[in-house]
């Protein structure tokens, strides 16, 4: 039975108001303009430019923030700097307007990632955040970036840099298509159901390579996009996700097909560019420590963002390294708007 005009009208104007608040774009403050020192190219020029690729969404927007003043405010030539975001929100256009009002100078590209590229793909993880189809954009930047970026840094939205990304951009690759700090000391079978090792046709993909491959983070890569896309890399992974929607072969969202494309040809990079995991476990409530060595880049993977936890009153220890990069804006006090007025 339809519902009578003054009720259907009622409801649609509730569901609209409710929509509008639930996505709803926080404020930033505008980030300070960074300009090159004295040694920079001329912006612009052949080969100066670093190309960074993330994903852009309203959920992680202030991750986002927090990490692109974190690399333009330690880098020597941050007018060199290109952003290239992949985004398939509805909000493109608000988005665009945050990051363009926040950071006034920098050279930004939105570039839209269809869902409906992998939808048919993603099979159900151990994390429900890791089977969103953003997540899975990263597999897509060589189709996704200008023919002319050749090579780029693809980041991930809750880590910090706090060194010159042009040290991480000037890597030598050594042939490979991609480079990643590895982990050898974690247990790579874990990424795997027994059904892939016990499948002798799966799992002599690992004896097929020249070393036996380490865990490596996908949200830290640097990438020859021309050598990804003479290999033809995305079909690669894209052959594995249709694989394990058919036969359930891993456990953790867009990880694992990396770890079978590229695990043991990877250019190893050191550690110190992605401190990982320091999101610990936010059910638990555990804090996670640095790795030991230098630090040039903290990634707060896994479930407790740095954010989430400084708003809750529950902040991890390191939480404090994350907190000088967040651009929100926070209104004054009313205590403080009497003192400046009486001022």
């Amino acid at each position: 039975m339809p519902l009578p005009p003054p009720l259907t009208l009622t409801l649609s104007l509730f569901l609209l108001i409710a929509a509008a608040f639930a996505t709803e774009i926080p404020r930033f403050r505008e980030a300070p303009a960074f300009r090159n020192g004295g040694n920079c190219a001329i912006a612009g020029s052949p080969g100066s430019t670093i190309h960074i690729a993330m994903t852009l969404d309203t959920t992680y927007l202030r991750g986002s923030i927090a990490a692109i003043f974190s690399v333009l405010r330690h880098s020597t030539c941050p007018e060199n700097i290109a952003f290239h975001f992949l985004t398939s929100s509805r909000h493109f256009q608000d988005l665009n307007r945050t990051i363009t009002t926040t950071f006034p100078s920098l050279s930004v590209s939105l570039l839209h990632f269809d869902p409906l590229l992998v939808r048919g793909k993603i099979s159900t993880s151990i994390r429900r955040a890791l089977d969103q189809p953003l997540n899975y954009a990263r597999i897509y930047l060589a189709e996704l970036l200008p023919p002319s970026v050749s090579r780029v840094i693809y980041l991930d939205s809750d880590l910090i840099v706090v060194d010159d990304v042009a040290n991480l951009w000037n890597i030598n690759l050594g042939g490979h298509v991609l480079g990643a700090p590895e982990y050898c000391h974690a247990n790579f079978t874990s990424y795997f159901t027994p059904k892939f090792w016990t499948t002798s046709e799966l799992s002599k993909t690992f004896l097929k390579r020249e070393k036996i491959p380490c865990y490596f983070n996908t949200g830290v890569m640097v990438i020859d996009v021309n050598k990804w896309r003479k290999g033809g890399y995305t079909s690669k992974l894209e052959h594995w996700m249709r694989l394990q929607k058919r036969h359930r072969i891993y456990q953790l969202g867009s990880l694992p097909p990396f770890l079978l494309v590229f695990g043991g040809e990877v250019q190893k990079i050191e550690h110190r560019w992605n401190q990982h995991g320091l999101g610990g476990d936010n059910i638990r409530g555990l804090c996670r420590d640095l790795h030991p060595g230098p630090v040039s880049l903290l990634h707060w993977s896994g479930k407790g963002k740095p954010w989430l936890r400084i708003d809750s009153n529950r902040p991890c220890p390191l939480d404090s390294l994350w907190a000088p990069y967040d651009l929100l804006y926070s209104p004054p006090s009313s205590s403080a708007a009497v003192l400046l007025s009486d001022g």
